[in-house]
């Protein structure tokens, strides 16, 4: 009776379980929630778990929103235990690293459309703003990234000396400034252009020259150093 009630992988005809088809016809064969479902494998009661998948995509967004929330974001969905958020969580980190691994390997000068995907993915689904980081080494590689501060973001609130420590931490020699905009707007405001530029002056005083600053939302990311506001 429980294992009905809990609507696993196991109660669906053979040809429509997510495991068999992955096997038979390639990952790409498996909708969003195929996927998700096979690492939920279980539903709750009265919830298949292809249902229980498929909404917690809908609440997130999709898998890019999923990605980019926190594992305390999974702890407010009715039927995630600890185990099903670990399993979650550690999959989003893979993907994650995944996505950051290119930019460890390449100068982001030459790339900077890699730059502006990764970090879509970890801002442009934020329901708040979130000042963060890429801090890069010489070559202009990724040594790190860094999320920094939160909420309403302005001069006020986000602090130059932090910057400055989290940069000679990595000892990094250049970094890139990223925040999103949850409004979906990505044309940067005076107040980011301001601070943008008391960053820039504070970090030339260590050594640590500012390439960009980036402005993030789900769909684009506009650069201020690409529209002469540095």
């Amino acid at each position: 009776m429980q294992s009905h009630q809990r609507a696993g992988l196991m109660g669906l005809p053979q040809d429509a379980r997510p495991r068999e088809k992955l096997l038979a016809r390639g990952p790409a064969a498996l909708s969003d929630a195929e996927l998700l479902a096979l690492l939920l494998r279980t539903g709750m009661a009265g919830k298949h778990v292809l249902q229980m998948a498929q909404e917690l995509l809908d609440t997130f967004g999709g898998i890019a929103g999923l990605l980019s929330r926190e594992v305390s974001d999974l702890s407010a969905v009715k039927g995630l235990g600890p185990a099903k958020r670990a399993e979650i969580a550690a999959v989003m980190e893979i993907a994650r690293r995944a996505l950051a691994q290119p930019l460890r390997q390449r100068d982001l000068l030459n790339d900077p459309a890699a730059a502006a995907d990764f970090l879509r993915l970890q801002l442009g689904e934020r329901t708040h703003e979130v000042f963060a980081l890429l801090l890069l080494d010489s070559q202009h590689r990724l040594i790190a990234f860094e999320e920094l501060f939160r909420g309403t973001l302005g001069q006020a609130s986000v602090y130059p000396r932090e910057v400055v420590l989290r940069a000679l931490h990595h000892h990094a020699a250049a970094v890139v400034l990223a925040h999103n905009h949850p409004s979906g707007v990505a044309e940067p405001s005076a107040s980011d252009v301001t601070l943008t530029r008391s960053l820039r002056d504070a970090l030339a005083l260590v050594g640590v020259k500012v390439l960009d600053h980036l402005v993030v939302t789900r769909e684009r990311t506009a650069s201020l150093a690409q529209l002469g506001l540095m």
